[in-house]
């Protein structure tokens, strides 16, 4: 899909060229005074496209810097969490191994349902920690993308970009409103 319409957009570029190159002014002018009646006939004869590696962009912003060190604290307090877990498991596990012949079996099922049970809130502290380290992750960078997107957009607009496409994923990140063919599309679908 991104590379469709990288496709599509450079045949609109190259088409806009040789439309530019094609469009004569009415009556007789010098080849040079064409080429600059078309430029002030049309001030933007081709699209202007620019590019940017996000990735690059976020990874020097402090924002960005001090989100990650709040990251890695926040999820340094659920590793040693799980860590005390881990040694009181590996405790349980030894002693069991070691007292195991000497035990009566009602005592071996106890001590193993234990074991079970400790391993259970393991796995599921695991998966907790795994959810809310995400959940920050998500919360802490969603105002720096949102003030990088920002910036982008700024800039696009101030320098006369048609287009801005992430250099590292293809992606669009900026695109004049204009060229939003939806409504074009919702009424061949027959959409309201």
């Amino acid at each position: 899909m991104k590379k469709m319409f990288l496709i599509v957009a450079m045949g609109l570029m190259c088409g806009n060229v040789v439309f530019a190159q094609k469009a004569k002014p009415s009556g007789s002018t010098t080849p040079s005074t064409t080429t600059t009646e078309a430029s002030e006939a049309t001030p933007h004869s081709g699209l202007k496209i620019g590019w940017i590696i996000s990735a690059e962009l976020l990874s020097i912003m402090p924002e960005k810097i001090k989100a990650d060190s709040d990251l890695a604290r926040y999820a340094r307090d659920f590793q040693t969490q799980l860590e005390s877990m881990m040694k009181e498991y590996q405790t349980k596990g030894q002693d069991f191994q070691a007292k195991e012949k000497t035990m009566s079996e009602a005592i071996k099922e106890v001590k193993m349902k234990e074991i079970q049970d400790l391993q259970n809130r393991i796995e599921t502290v695991q998966q907790s920690a795994k959810e809310k380290v995400n959940q920050k992750q998500q919360d802490l960078y969603a105002p720096i993308i949102e003030k990088a997107e920002k910036a982008i957009n700024s800039v696009a607009k101030e320098k006369g970009y048609d287009y801005i496409f992430d250099k590292a994923g293809g992606i669009l990140l900026y695109g004049r409103e204009a060229d939003n063919i939806l409504p074009y599309v919702k009424a061949k679908l027959g959409i309201k």
